[in-house]
C-alpha cells in the first residue's frame, strides 16, 4: 500500500485492531478453519497490491479478457476448463513464474498495469471438477474488487446466480462485464442482453452495478495491431473505468472497506450462531431453574410430611404417659398397699403395663421414616434425571465428567445408622428398668415409712410381717387403722401425684431430645440428599452456565466489532 495521510493511517490501525480483536474472538469461539483463514487473509490483504479477482464460468473468456486487458496473451484460452488453478498476475521486471502451492501460482510481467493492480484468473464456477469451485470461492474473501465475466450467448446462468450469492455474502463490489458481444448480431441484441444482467443483478445484489458489454478478443486483436477493430470491442470503457474511476483513493477506499466486509460477515454469521445456540441453552437454563424450584417444593414437602410422621412418635410417646397416669391411679392406693410392699412386682407392672414395647414401636416408626426418606429421594432423583435426559443428549459427548451418564447412589445402611443410631440414644435416655425400679422403690418406701411411725419400738420387720399374716380387724385394729389412714389419705396419694409428675416431666424430655434428634438427623438427611442430586446433574447444570456465559461474553465481543466496523465503514466513505 502507498504511503498514507495521518487520517487514512489512523483508519487502517483502527481497521487492524478491530480485525485482529475480531480474528481472536472467533479463534476462542471456535469458528470454522475456513471462515478463520478467510478473515486473516483479508487482513494480510491490507499490506497487498490492490487485488483484482477475475471470476465466471469456463468458457466465459475470463482469460481472455485478462489477456486485453494486458495487450498480450499472458494465459492460455480454450473451450475447456484450461485454468487449474488460482494464477496471481503481478508486476515484476521480467516474465516469470512461482508456483506456491497445487492450487496456485504467481506470474509476473513487466507491463505497467500491474503496477498498480495485482490480477487473479480463477477456474470456473462451473468446473467439471468441483475442487475447482472450492479454490476460486475461498479465494473471493481476499478480493479487494470482483471482475464477474459472462457470456453473451448464455448470460447469467445458474451457476453463476449461486455464485453471486457467495460473494454477496462476503459484501464485495461487482462490476459485470458481458463478453463475446461480437456474436450478438444487432445492438438491440446487445441491449436485452445487458437488460438481462442488469435485472437479475439487481435482484441479488440489491442495488446498481457497473455493466460493461465488450469483445475481449476483438480488444487483444486491436491492440495487436488492428486499431480500427478497438471501438467495436467496446473495452475503452472498461478500461477507463479501470484506469480513471478506480483511481488511487478509490482503490484505497475498496482496500480498506474489503476486510471490514469479510469482517461483517464473519461477525453476523457467528452472531446467528450465537443467537441461535441461546435460543437452544434457553431451553436448559428453563429446564435447571425448573429443577431447582422442584428441588426447592421437594424440601418443603419433605419437612411437612416429616412433621405429620413425627406425631406417630409423639403419640406412641403421649400413649405411655396415658397408661403410666393409669398405672399410678390403679396401683397407688391404699387396696393394693400389699402389692405395694414387693418392690419387683411394682417393677414388673410397671414395665409391663406403662414401658410395654415402647422402645420396639418407636424402633419401627423410624424406620419407616427412613424407608419414606429413601424411596422419596430416589422417585424425585428418577424425576430428575427423566426431566433432564432429554436435553442432556442434546449435549452429549460436550459434557464433562459425564461418561455414562448422572450417577446418583444412596446408601440405604448409612441412613438406618444415622437416623436409627440418634433415635435408639434418645430412648435409651430412658432406662425403663431403672425408671421401674425407681417407681417400686418409691413405693415401697411410701408404705413402710408410714406403717414405721406407728411401729414405735416394734421391729419394723415385725410388722410388716404381722401385717402381711394378720387382718386389718384383729386385736390390733387402733393400730392398723392409724397406718392405713396416713397411707391412704396422706403418702399414697402424695406418691401417685409426684410419680405422675415425674412420670410427665420424664416423657416430655424424651420426646423433646427424640423429636431435637430426628429433627436433625433427618434435615441433615434431606440436605445431603439435594446435595447428591445437585451434584449428580451437576456436569448437565455447569456445562449449560459455562456454555452461557461464553456465548453471552462472545455475543457482547461480536456486537461491539460489528459497531466498530460500521464506524469505520462509514469514515472510510468519507475519504
Amino acid at each position: 500500500m502507498r504511503l498514507l495521510n495521518r487520517t487514512q493511517e489512523a483508519l487502517l490501525q483502527g481497521e487492524r485492531k478491530v480485525l485482529n480483536d475480531l480474528q481472536i474472538g472467533l479463534a476462542r469461539f471456535d469458528a470454522e478453519p475456513q471462515d478463520l483463514e478467510a478473515l486473516s487473509e483479508s487482513i494480510q490483504q491490507l499490506d497487498d497490491f490492490f487485488l483484482l479477482v477475475v471470476v465466471g464460468e469456463y468458457n466465459s473468456g475470463k482469460s481472455a479478457v485478462i489477456n486485453a486487458m494486458l495487450g498480450q496473451r499472458v494465459l492460455d484460452e480454450g473451450v475447456t476448463p484450461t485454468t487449474t488453478q488460482i494464477s496471481i498476475l503481478r508486476y515484476g521486471p521480467e516474465k516469470a513464474q512461482a508456483v506456491s502451492d497445487p492450487k496456485q501460482q504467481v506470474l509476473t510481467f513487466p507491463l505497467d498495469l500491474l503496477s498498480e493492480i495485482s490480477i487473479v484468473d480463477t477456474p470456473g464456477t462451473n468446473a467439471i471438477v468441483r475442487e475447482h469451485e472450492m479454490i476460486t470461492s475461498r479465494f473471493i474473501p481476499r478480493a479487494d474488487l470482483v471482475l464477474f465475466i459472462t457470456s453473451a450467448d448464455r448470460p447469467f446462468t445458474e451457476s453463476e446466480r449461486v455464485f453471486l450469492e457467495l460473494i454477496r455474502e462476503w459484501g464485495k463490489k461487482v462490476i459485470f462485464v458481458i463478453n463475446k458481444i461480437d456474436i450478438l448480431r444487432t445492438e438491440d441484441d446487445i441491449k436485452q442482453i445487458e437488460a438481462y444482467v442488469r435485472e437479475n443483478a439487481f435482484r441479488l445484489l440489491g442495488s446498481g452495478s457497473e455493466i460493461f458489454t465488450v469483445s475481449a478478443r476483438t480488444a487483444l486483436q486491436a491492440k495487436q495491431g488492428r486499431p480500427d477493430l478497438w471501438k467495436e470491442s467496446g473495452f475503452e470503457t472498461l478500461e477507463k473505468y479501470i484506469y480513471d474511476t478506480l483511481d488511487e483513493v478509490e482503490r484505497l477506499r475498496l482496500k480498506l472497506l474489503n476486510p471490514i466486509g469479510v469482517g461483517a460477515r464473519l461477525a453476523k454469521k457467528y452472531d446467528a450462531v450465537i443467537d441461535d445456540r441461546l435460543s437452544t441453552l434457553k431451553a436448559d437454563t428453563d429446564l435447571i431453574a425448573d429443577v431447582e424450584a422442584q428441588l426447592t417444593l421437594y424440601r418443603e414437602d419433605m419437612h411437612r410430611d416429616f412433621s405429620f410422621r413425627m406425631a406417630d412418635i409423639e403419640n406412641i410417646l403421649l400413649e405411655m404417659e396415658r397408661r403410666g397416669q393409669d398405672f399410678f391411679d390403679s396401683t397407688f392406693r391404699l387396696a393394693r398397699v400389699f402389692d405395694l410392699l414387693s418392690k419387683s412386682r411394682v417393677q414388673q407392672e410397671f414395665e409391663r403395663q406403662v414401658v410395654a414395647d415402647l422402645p420396639h414401636r418407636i424402633e419401627r416408626k423410624v424406620e419407616e421414616i427412613i424407608e419414606w426418606i429413601v424411596e422419596s429421594d430416589l422417585r424425585q432423583w428418577q424425576a430428575v434425571n427423566d426431566h433432564l435426559s432429554a436435553r442432556r443428549s442434546e449435549h452429549a459427548g460436550r459434557l464433562v465428567d459425564d461418561a455414562g451418564g448422572p450417577k446418583f447412589r444412596y446408601d440405604r445402611n448409612r441412613l438406618v445408622e444415622g437416623v436409627g443410631r440418634e433415635a435408639r440414644r434418645v430412648i435409651e435416655t430412658y432406662d425403663r428398668t431403672r425408671e421401674a425400679s425407681a417407681i417400686a422403690d418409691g413405693a415401697l418406701a411410701a408404705v413402710t415409712a408410714s406403717l414405721a411411725v406407728e411401729a414405735g419400738a416394734v421391729g419394723l420387720g415385725t410388722l410388716i410381717t404381722f401385717i402381711a399374716t394378720t387382718a386389718a380387724a384383729d386385736v390390733t385394729g387402733v393400730l392398723m387403722a392409724g397406718s392405713m389412714a396416713v397411707l391412704g389419705l396422706l403418702i399414697i396419694p402424695a406418691k401417685r401425684r409426684h410419680g405422675k409428675a415425674k412420670l410427665r416431666e420424664k416423657v416430655a424430655e424424651v420426646r423433646s431430645k427424640l423429636v431435637e434428634a430426628l429433627q436433625r438427623q433427618f434435615a441433615k438427611e434431606i440436605e445431603g440428599s439435594l446435595l447428591r442430586i445437585n451434584e449428580a446433574i451437576g456436569p448437565y447444570t455447569r456445562f449449560i452456565r459455562s456454555e452461557k456465559e461464553k456465548l453471552t461474553a462472545a455475543r457482547g465481543q461480536l456486537e461491539n466489532a460489528i459497531t466498530e466496523m460500521e464506524r469505520l465503514r462509514s469514515q472510510i466513505g468519507e475519504i
